[in-house]
């Protein structure tokens, strides 16, 4: 028995250790990773002051997130705060860490998640950003740049041991390392209740869905929460609960389903603000889109 005992004690052990060396390596791909520089190539987008792109950059802010995590404001805010997470946005009015950025640094921050010195931005959603036409990159900088200069910190990315060992390993990844920086910015699409107009709404979406919108576990979140939905027409999708717009833009005001039970995670802060022509151009465009199992992201 003691020598059972003194085996499974060297096995432990050896377990322990195996773990502690793998953290470390991590741990130290992560650093490295952190502070690699990615070479992103943009060309600079005059600023826009017109009344039109201040109220177009407005409805951006309100609608597709930014509000959410730097704040109304822009002051920044906690939008993750647990245990063992705690993520809060940076102050990104004139007195904030963007007072000194040029329209390149504006471009390759939102659309590249990419900082001024070619660092990566740890969180930030760039890819839902990526496919901006530049006029409506000009409008979300011409009103962030509006607002009142207010004091703030900076970025708070406090994420526990396991995510900063996967993302050393590439388990997960930062927003520049799931942009594919060589396309070109999307050319305007006329606002319209259709699918064509809805495939640039839905943009917003890859962050938390996927690129292929079919959901699955959102790369960095809370180990508590849910999957993504499927939000294609495939295996497992959520869609069916939705048979006409009328329901679905419901729950994007709401943040409930059809039965009245509540959806746990989604931005609904931001999501209810989405315009009506939006949102039923969304819903028109995921009737579209190729059927994906659930979880395929």
């Amino acid at each position: 028995m003691k020598s059972i005992a003194k085996w499974a004690a060297i096995v432990i052990g050896g377990l322990a250790l195996l773990v502690a060396v793998v953290a470390f390596i991590g741990l130290q791909m992560g650093e490295s990773k952190k502070a690699r520089v990615v070479n992103v190539t943009v060309a600079p987008v005059p600023y826009a002051t017109d009344p039109q792109s201040l109220e177009r950059g407005k409805y951006l802010y309100e609608s597709r997130g930014c509000a959410d995590c730097h704040g109304a404001n822009g002051a920044g805010r906690d939008f993750v705060k647990t245990d063992s997470v705690h993520l809060a946005g940076a102050n990104i009015t004139p007195a904030g860490i963007t007072a000194s950025y040029k329209p390149t640094d504006w471009d390759r921050a939102i659309r590249h998640g990419v900082k001024p010195d070619g660092r990566p931005i740890l969180v930030m959603p760039s890819e839902d950003y990526n496919r901006f036409t530049d006029a409506d990159l000009a409008s979300v900088v011409a009103y962030v740049r509006s607002l009142a200069p207010v004091q703030g910190g900076g970025a708070i990315i406090n994420l526990p041991l396991p995510a900063r060992v996967l993302y050393g390993f590439g388990a997960i990844a930062d927003a520049a390392a799931r942009i594919d920086h060589s396309k070109p910015p999307a050319q305007p699409v006329a606002a319209g209740v259709n699918a064509q107009h809805g495939e640039y709404v839905a943009n917003m979406c890859i962050g938390c869905h996927g690129e292929h919108l079919s959901g699955g576990k959102i790369p960095g979140g809370p180990p508590d929460w849910p999957a993504a939905a499927n939000i294609t027409p495939g295996e497992g999708s959520v869609m069916p609960r939705y048979p006409d717009a009328t329901k679905f833009v419901a729950m994007l005001r709401s943040g409930k389903r059809p039965d009245g039970s509540a959806i746990a995670v989604m931005p609904f802060e931001s999501l209810s603000k989405v315009s009506d022509v939006d949102a039923q151009a969304l819903y028109e465009f995921l009737k579209t889109v190729p059927a994906k199992a659930a979880g395929g992201r």
